[in-house]
């Protein structure tokens, strides 16, 4: 499976266009994660716990792209965008959204 932010694969030639597909994925900040990030927020550096939760998200989000793309029998998804979004209660949820194009290559 090919996942390209482009919207064609170089050396590809698109067959067939499957249609618009998606991946979402949810995860839940911890209370100790956003004590540290706070406490990063007011010294400076880098929160390695969020950023490890942010591609975490990101990788479920493309995981389940690629399922969907399979489940409609594409073998590529051209055009990812990735969106991030805090939800919940004061932001302590991140919501992951991937979307793309499912398309059959040659």
């Amino acid at each position: 499976m090919i996942l390209s932010t482009t919207n064609s694969i170089e050396g590809k030639a698109i067959k067939e266009y499957k249609g618009i597909i998606t991946g979402e994925a949810i995860i839940g900040a911890n209370l100790f994660k956003d004590f540290f990030a706070s406490i990063r927020d007011i010294v400076g550096g880098r929160a390695a716990s969020y950023e490890q939760v942010l591609r975490e998200a990101k990788d479920n989000a493309l995981a389940e792209l690629e399922e969907n793309a399979k489940r409609v029998g594409a073998n590529a998804v051209i055009g990812i965008d990735l969106d991030y979004e805090t939800i919940g209660g004061q932001g302590s949820m991140l919501m992951v959204s991937a979307s793309g194009t499912a398309v059959i290559v040659e």
